[in-house]
């Protein structure tokens, strides 16, 4: 029996799921996301594959147990008599040999079979998502109806069409859960009553009405719903009486009623001191920020009088040789601070180029700033980035220089081109570019002067930079690049730089950074004496 067809499957799961044997957080990269679907359609042929050979093994053995019977003849009626002939005894022996070579091969193979395919389930294994991964998309999700105020996340297929995906009991549990351990109550609540909502509509589910009872009524109270809250409480005892027996339970009971019959419906009372750890000490939602508002479109302060003030030109720099006869177009996006957009600055073929070069080290990538797992950080950012020097390709060296030639800024001191792809919910909440912590180069190359963002994807929706202190919002346009100075001239850091990177809420965003250090640009970008300049 031939092993070739397996063995070419077990080489390609060698090659295809050994890349990156170390946990790979996928969430963090729209980019590495995309290949989950690869790796599952590689999964489902492989075990097509093992199935299809562990037929023919049984099929062989099958043949095996037919020719030991049609050799065998007749079982016959005096061993004795039989065995002592001694042709037959000869013949008998032989048959037998025969018969255990024949058992050998077609065990030897399958068990060939079997070991491999063991093995390599242990290789893939390491390449499939973790609980970690789980996690980190269901917050994503709560993130994403977070800032942008949707209750249903959308799709867009390969033709284009937008569509809403449901989730399950189960998953919406899931993400309830989730809510809950990153404080995100008011999401947990809604969660939870989709869940509920979807159980008493008859949806199997390993959830149970019971468990998300358990959770739905102290969320309601806390959150200051206490009719619902009563309401869901009531359902729980009625469902299993048992649950409602512990003193903790009874004292918040007690609570809940004594609560409505004081009518403190206008303020959020407590749960009791010794309440359990699965109901959590619940608080408030945290208020809201103008960077959440801006990431939804709202806030803006772009007035018409602003607006007649900006303006788009061609460029050539500082009338640099290389520009004068392919001028960039420049765009002015906001005045103060004066930030400026080069569209089409990197062409769709240095796009893929850059990103190209940029794969094999998102692969061993961490996520910077990621999310801890027990709470939004003050600088949560969920996105895997790579850097790449002029040295690496050619490309390289040539954005450099014309992003050089552009703003007349030395990059002998600049850092290397920063590659980035956001994922599930991917953002970086607000933050200043020239405060950066342990900066070991500040000493020697200053701080960053200018940051140089390049978009290397269009965004369907979110996505933005929003600046929260001046209310500016700048959408991702492929092949463009926006420049912006964090320093003022007479070298302090301009607190109008806040910026901040919405959530993907549909797409992939791609984008690369060059930040440009102080050093070196003393006659490129003149001091000045002014504590407003």
């Amino acid at each position: 029996m031939e092993s070739n067809c397996l063995r070419r499957v077990i080489l390609l799961l060698l090659i295809g799921w050994t890349f990156c044997a170390e946990e790979t957080e996928f969430y963090s990269s729209t980019d590495h996301m995309m290949e989950l679907l690869v790796i599952e359609r590689s999964l489902i042929q492989s075990l097509r594959d093992f199935i299809t050979a562990q037929k023919q093994c049984i099929d062989g053995f099958n043949s095996v147990v037919e020719a030991c019977e049609n050799a065998s003849g007749d079982f016959p009626e005096c061993l004795e008599k039989y065995i002592s002939n001694p042709f037959t005894a000869f013949k008998l022996v032989r048959r037998l040999r025969m018969e255990r070579n024949m058992v050998e091969q077609v065990t030897e193979t399958c068990s060939s079979y079997i070991a491999d395919f063991l093995a390599n389930v242990s290789l893939v294994s390491q390449r499939l998502p973790s609980e970690k991964d789980m996690d980190g998309v269901a917050l994503g999700l709560i993130r994403l109806q977070d800032i942008y105020r949707q209750l249903q996340i959308i799709t867009v297929d390969v033709s284009g069409q937008v569509n809403v995906t449901p989730l399950d009991p189960d998953d919406s549990f899931h993400v309830a859960m989730v809510a809950l351990q990153n404080h995100k109550f008011q999401y947990a609540l809604l969660w939870l009553q989709e869940t509920f909502r979807q159980l008493e509509d008859g949806i199997p589910a390993l959830v149970t009405r019971r468990e998300v009872l358990t959770y739905l009524g102290p969320l309601a109270f806390q959150m200051g719903n206490l009719p619902l809250a009563l309401e869901l409480t009531q359902q729980l005892q009625e469902m299993d009486p048992s649950c409602m027996q512990t003193k903790v339970h009874l004292a918040y009971y007690r609570t809940l009623r004594e609560s409505i019959r004081c009518g403190s419906q206008t303020q959020t009372p407590s749960l009791p001191s010794d309440a359990p750890v699965d109901i959590l000490t619940l608080i408030k939602p945290a208020s809201e920020t103008s960077y959440e508002s801006l990431c939804r479109g709202e806030g803006i302060k772009m007035t018409p009088r602003r607006q007649r003030t900006l303006r788009c030109r061609y460029s050539t720099g500082r009338g640099n040789p290389r520009l004068i006869y392919a001028p960039i177009k420049e765009e002015q996006e906001w005045d103060h601070p004066l930030i400026i957009r080069y569209h089409d600055l990197v062409s769709e073929r240095e796009i893929e180029t850059i990103k190209h070069l940029s794969r094999s080290k998102l692969d061993r990538a961490k996520v910077s700033d990621h999310v801890t797992g027990e709470r939004f950080s003050a600088e949560t950012r969920v996105a895997k980035s790579a850097w790449l020097a002029d040295e690496d390709n050619p490309v390289i060296s040539r954005v450099t220089q014309r992003m050089a030639d552009l703003t007349g800024l030395d990059m002998e001191a600049a850092e290397m081109l920063q590659v980035a792809n956001y994922g599930i919910g991917g953002q970086y909440e607000p933050h200043f570019d020239n405060k950066l912590t342990n900066d070991t180069d500040y000493m020697t190359r200053g701080g960053r002067i200018a940051t140089i963002l390049i978009y290397m994807s269009d965004v369907e929706v979110g996505g933005s930079t929003v600046f929260p202190d001046i209310g500016a919002a700048l959408r991702p346009y492929k092949g463009s690049a926006v420049l912006w100075y964090n320093l003022l001239q007479n070298g302090e850091e301009d607190a109008r730089t806040l910026h901040a990177a919405c959530p993907v809420f549909v797409g992939n965003k791609w984008v690369a950074n060059k930040w440009v250090r102080a050093h070196g640009q003393e006659f490129r970008r003149r001091c000045s004496l002014s504590q407003m300049d």
